[in-house]
């Protein structure tokens, strides 16, 4: 049944310490157990002298990038494709749409991917990155690049691209605040609607995969104008970044013959600056007008979504990978304190750089991971967030092993 935000909140404390603590006996575990799957890149690479096979030299990389307004539906498919049935009593709470519930479409703005400047003949992704589903397109790069985001707003608010982790200049933040600059190196912080403005990255080692890393790490970007409502909208995308002289000339790691990336979030349409535009949109409520729905726990609870890369309840493309693949799967979450998530694969096991060997992880918000599996198990296989109240909830799909 629905739960109101204090309760998730108390939820979450009792597991934080727990979850907390699993993470830095992680980060302790001893180097001797690494397993003999996963190589030791950073050695490895002073043994080759840095360069792989097939591997390319650092470059500029462009991407032309688009904030758009669209319907999303969270689930396109509508009904539980990982039960196989229709929607049960606690998936209604948050997919059935009526008088006072807007249901699973819901208004956002998010990142596209176009092939030139004109911003007139959108990028395609292909059929393998379907899965991505609401995430902006996956910016990639290696130690030694630049890259430049030509970025243009169709939105009908300001927007922004921050990245995290490569090294930006005041006038390439994407970020406003207090920080003593003015003028031009303030027009990257919030883009007009319309306007078009370049951002310029530099990916220095330090931006890339670390001593103790595998041959790539994830990183992100989103838009930072007004941050919470930004994320809320929509606006957020990976980024991966290939250790120097790993990376084939589309960025990806020579080493790895599949990625896989996920975001875990708990979409709170109650904080998107598009709460309005949903609520015109819906069946009215008979009793409580707009401003008193804002209100109502109800009303809240049933904007909650639980979704992974913005699918409920399994909807949305399969991520798909072929038996005795190297798979590397990137990881991450955003949000509020509800945000701790525990991704879970059944039928196969990952490596982390630190050797273990696992088929859960954690996430805190903002955390990113990179962890290994080579897929020796074909199949159709759960995958999902292992935090109870958010597998009822919908925090869970599947993924498919081809024999």
């Amino acid at each position: 049944m629905g739960r109101t935000a204090a309760s998730r909140r108390a939820f979450i404390v009792g597991g934080a310490v727990m979850t907390i603590a699993l993470l830095g006996w992680l980060v302790l575990a001893p180097s001797s157990s690494f397993d003999p799957l996963h190589t030791h890149h950073a050695a490895a690479a002073t043994a080759t002298g840095g360069i792989q096979p097939g591997a390319v030299g650092p470059r500029t990389r462009t991407y032309y990038i688009a904030a758009e307004e669209v319907d999303w539906d969270y689930a396109p498919d509508g009904r539980d494709r990982v039960a196989g049935e229709p929607y049960g009593e606690d998936a209604d709470v948050f997919v059935a749409a009526g008088p006072g519930r807007i249901g699973t479409v819901y208004r956002k703005a998010l990142y596209r991917e176009y092939t030139d400047g004109s911003f007139s003949s959108r990028k395609k992704r292909s059929g393998d990155d379907a899965y991505l589903g609401i995430l902006g397109p996956v910016i990639r790069a290696q130690v030694g690049d630049t890259v430049k985001v030509v970025f243009k707003n169709r939105t009908s608010r300001p927007a922004s691209v921050h990245p995290h982790n490569v090294l930006y200049t005041k006038a390439n933040e994407g970020a406003p605040y207090s920080d003593g600059t003015s003028g031009s190196a303030k027009k990257d912080d919030g883009v007009p609607p319309g306007a078009t403005y370049t951002y310029t990255w530099k990916v220095p080692e330090r931006a890339g995969p670390g001593p103790g890393d595998a041959s790539s790490i994830l990183s992100m970007y989103h838009s930072h104008k007004a941050e919470v409502g930004d994320t809320y909208a929509g606006l957020i995308g990976p980024m991966i970044i290939t250790r120097a002289g790993w990376a084939r000339a589309d960025g990806s790691p020579v080493d790895v013959d599949r990625e896989i990336v996920n975001l875990f979030q708990v979409w709170d349409e109650n904080q998107s600056p598009y709460l309005d535009d949903n609520i015109a949109r819906m069946e009215p409520d008979p009793v409580l007008g707009p401003e008193e729905l804002k209100g109502d726990d109800g009303f809240g609870e049933s904007n909650l979504m639980h979704a992974i890369n913005g699918y409920v309840y399994g909807n949305g493309p399969m991520a798909t990978m072929r038996l005795g693949q190297k798979v590397r799967w990137y990881e991450f979450s955003m949000g509020t304190e509800v945000d701790l998530h525990t991704p879970h694969i059944h039928g196969n096991v990952w490596t982390s750089a630190m050797g273990m060997r696992m088929d859960m992880a954690g996430l805190l918000p903002g955390e990113m991971v990179a962890m290994d599996m080579v897929a020796d198990n074909p199949g159709i296989w759960l995958f999902h967030c292992h935090v109870n109240d958010h597998i009822t909830a919908g925090m869970i799909t599947r993924y498919k092993v081809v024999a």
